[in-house]
């Protein structure tokens, strides 16, 4: 199956030979109608499963595939001494009990192991410690996806490589994403048979048209070399839009959606992905229709 569609009804052809002597005449054999095969997007937890556990930690990850996600995102920066590391802030303060102050990039890996970053969250999270991108590629299931953010420049991209080709992960199950142009475009010079993708947030002009324009999107993504894009999840989109990616080959993804109502609308728009932070929640509703 391929990675980035899942069937949830199974297509099938019949040709069903209907004979009818009605006064006489014979009918020839029609084809029966068939409905089309439902196509669901990946549900993709958002830092793990972070609406019940400590955003980019294992526990989080983990609980994720519990709740049944697809697959996972996590944030990655590249410390003082040239380990990468899964944290969404360029320092600790936000996530570290006590507020511990630490910048990542002028920080040694032990020195960041040392904090303790799930306290926050609840009791049942102490000791949760910042993880290694090998160890949350350790986590991460056969044939299921892992969207990897990175959220510094391209003076990540020799040592991101080089965990990519020693991990166990294959290139299909891999999606480094960014919002840095640079180091989507460093990555893939480097490495242009590993899949990205570029994250855009959007808004609205005066008009209530998306921003970036489709036009000015799909020629950032061509000179990027980038195999998709990872959209905010605004109003302002419309099937139109996500028809011209399609048109050329582009993945659609969706970030971040926790509203089965929002979550159905972008469905219908054949989106590819929905990054979400309660993947169990959402996939429920999307199975049975409920809000």
């Amino acid at each position: 199956m391929n990675l980035f569609y899942r069937t949830g009804l199974a297509g099938m052809t019949a040709v069903v030979g209907l004979w009818v002597a009605v006064a006489g005449v014979s009918c020839t054999p029609r084809p029966a109608v068939v409905p089309p095969p439902r196509v669901l997007p990946l549900i993709i937890a958002h830092r793990g499963a972070s609406g019940h556990a400590p955003e980019n930690t294992l526990a989080a990850f983990k609980l994720a595939w519990e709740q049944e996600a697809d697959g996972i995102e996590g944030d990655f920066h590249l410390t003082k001494d040239g380990h990468i590391i899964c944290l969404h802030d360029a320092d600790t303060k936000r996530t570290s009990a006590g507020g511990v102050l630490k910048n990542v990039r002028e920080s040694t890996l032990a020195e960041l192991r040392a904090l303790d970053v799930g306290l926050w969250k609840g009791e049942a999270f102490r000791g949760e410690t910042i993880p290694t991108l090998e160890e949350v590629m350790a986590v991460v299931p056969s044939g299921k996806a892992f969207f990897l953010e990175v959220k510094c420049g391209p003076e990540i991209v020799p040592a991101l490589l080089a965990a990519l080709e020693a991990g166990p992960l294959t290139r299909e199950q891999v999606t480094v994403i960014s919002f840095n142009d640079n180091m989507i475009r460093s990555f893939k010079a480097e490495a242009p048979d590993w899949r990205a993708s570029w994250l855009v947030s959007v808004e609205p002009d005066a008009g209530g048209a998306p921003q970036p324009s489709i036009f000015a999107l799909l020629d950032t993504l061509s000179r990027l070399s980038a195999e998709g894009v990872g959209l905010q999840a605004d109003q302002s989109l419309d099937a139109r839009y996500f028809d011209e990616l399609r048109a050329v080959g582009f993945e659609r993804h969706i970030w971040t959606v926790n509203s089965p109502v929002a979550a159905r609308r972008f469905v219908a728009f054949g989106v590819d992905s929905i990054t979400t932070d309660v993947p169990g929640a959402l996939r429920e509703a999307l199975r049975t229709g409920q809000d």
